[in-house]
């Protein structure tokens, strides 16, 4: 299983121009993370795709090309992280960078747990609650994916989010550009796509100002 993962994935970063040094040290770790992914959701439902390989190129390189059009930050927050997407890539790819993974789930909880011991993260840590409802921690980027209708999810991630900072929500490319609240000095759209597959995305980023 790892030869065609590990392909997919070198290919994948080869189509973003990430420098060869970067993908070397991350390789591994973005190999065992998808087969991690695959192993665990067989008992915890953690993604519908099939096998390790369909989890590379749809989730994993998705979360990488994402990563290439995020503002630099010295410390990440993923709420609502699910099985760690986008926050163990982003984690696997700026291993300078401190990312916190926020999750309700408890069983998803446990796995992130899992996945940052066994993948050797000492940049990350997993911690169990609803962002809504925790004491938040500023970062300077708040991300969240796939977690809930646009304007309660930036009403979340500006709890998180540090003056100065910006949030960050994945969005189609055809959706609905989500309203700019008082609170964000100034928003934008950045268009990627995935590697390999060619799928347009986009992310909505909105910028906390400074204080």
């Amino acid at each position: 299983m790892t030869q065609p993962v590990e392909a997919v994935l070198q290919a994948g970063l080869a189509e973003l121009a990430f420098p060869a040094e970067r993908s070397a040290q991350g390789l591994p770790a973005l190999v065992r993370y998808c087969e991690l992914i695959h192993t665990w959701s067989q008992r915890l439902n953690l993604t519908a795709h099939p096998d390790a390989v369909s989890i590379a190129g749809q989730l994993v390189l998705d979360a990488v090309a994402l990563e290439g059009v995020l503002p630099p930050a010295r410390r990440l927050v993923d709420v609502g992280s699910g099985a760690g997407i986008p926050g163990i890539p982003i984690a696997i790819l700026r291993p300078g960078s401190a990312i916190l993974l926020v999750e309700a789930r408890e069983r998803r909880h446990h796995f992130l747990r899992m996945a940052i011991r066994e993948l050797g993260l000492e940049n990350v840590r997993a911690l169990h609650g609803r962002a809504e409802a925790l004491d938040p921690e500023p970062h300077d980027c708040a991300v969240a994916q796939a977690a809930g209708q646009a304007a309660t999810v930036i009403d979340w991630l500006l709890r998180w989010t540090a003056p100065g900072g910006s949030i960050a929500i994945p969005i189609s490319p055809d959706q609905p550009v989500p309203a700019t609240p008082p609170s964000i000095a100034r928003a934008e759209v950045r268009a990627y796509r995935v590697p390999l597959s060619g799928r347009a995305r986009a992310v909505w980023l909105g910028f906390r100002a400074g204080e």
